[in-house]
């Protein structure tokens, strides 16, 4: 529930201070007649990254057990692909965010009302359609068959939400970098998890060999019903009999991913910090009305 937790916060609050900074620009430049194309926009990412979730979850359950281990596991790996240039793109590019939004809405705002809808989508589509595959097939490996992991997920995504409106009042001052760095470093631990899992399903769909060559069995150890055990699956997809395969791909993704990922990247103290909605960061005098 936890991993999925910071799936929803983290791919959440990437959206709300998108349509956070949006909003808050069109209505410092008194531009208040694009709001409605810019939520338009934003709502209709909304129901395409629910559809797609909607999609994989019930298009799947038509597919034969073969056919839907070799859908999940190949899902995985792309969740993961994306999950992993998501993390080290926004570490690299938080503190420019701002710049790179108002950019993009200066350019849509010359060019009509399409425009604006076509940027809210896209702005705000990208982090949904990851955020319900992520989701996906972070469920599919807990596979304990209860609602946790969506709850988890939902949970999330409202305090991003919550989060969201407070940073555009001004209530809330975010240190962007540090914020992306740490909640970056444990997506890539929970999206090894999920790469080892995904090559599981692979081998299960007899699309990769070496299901029966286990590293190691702690299953008398570690039970997965328990609750450590549900805790340990839940957070960090552990699998008490995993194959050679799932741990060197764990090891292989995770030791060096990790490294890269909390290598110095340039950030100045206090460069990350955004304070408000405003260019400046700090925090306006009276906050706009959307």
């Amino acid at each position: 529930m936890f991993a999925n937790y910071l799936i929803g916060l983290r791919e959440g609050l990437e959206a709300s201070l998108v349509v956070c900074i949006l909003i808050a620009y069109l209505v410092k430049t008194d531009r208040r007649d694009a709001l409605k194309p810019v939520w338009t926009g934003i709502a209709v990412a909304v129901v395409l990254a629910l559809g797609f979730g909607c999609a994989l979850e019930f298009g799947s359950q038509e597919l034969t057990f073969e056919a839907k281990e070799a859908l999940g596991g190949s899902l995985s790996l792309i969740a993961v692909g994306l999950v992993t240039w998501m993390v080290f793109w926004m570490r690299r590019t938080a503190r420019h965010l701002k710049a790179e939004l108002h950019g993009k809405l200066d350019a849509a705002l010359r060019m009509g009302t399409g425009a604006l809808v076509a940027t809210a989508f896209l702005a705000v589509g990208r982090e949904g359609l990851e955020t319900a595959l992520f989701v996906w097939t972070s469920v599919r490996a807990a596979g304990d068959g209860t609602p946790r992991p969506l709850i988890g997920a939902a949970l999330g995504i409202a305090t991003a939400v919550v989060l969201g409106w407070l940073f555009y009042r001004g209530a809330l001052r975010i240190n962007l970098a540090k914020f992306f760095t740490w909640t970056g470093g444990m997506l890539v631990v929970v999206a090894a998890g999920v790469l080892a899992y995904g090559f599981h399903d692979l081998q299960e769909a007899r699309w990769v060999p070496g299901l029966s060559n286990k590293a190691f069995d702690i299953s008398d150890t570690i039970d997965p019903s328990s609750w450590y055990g549900t805790l340990l699956k839940g957070v960090f997809n552990f699998q008490p009999d995993p194959t050679v395969l799932q741990v060197t791909v764990w090891l292989l993704y995770l030791v060096p991913t990790l490294a890269l990922f909390l290598a110095p990247v340039g950030f100045a103290s206090g460069k990350g910090k955004v304070k408000g909605p405003d260019e400046q960061g700090t925090r306006p005098s009276k906050a706009p009305q959307a």
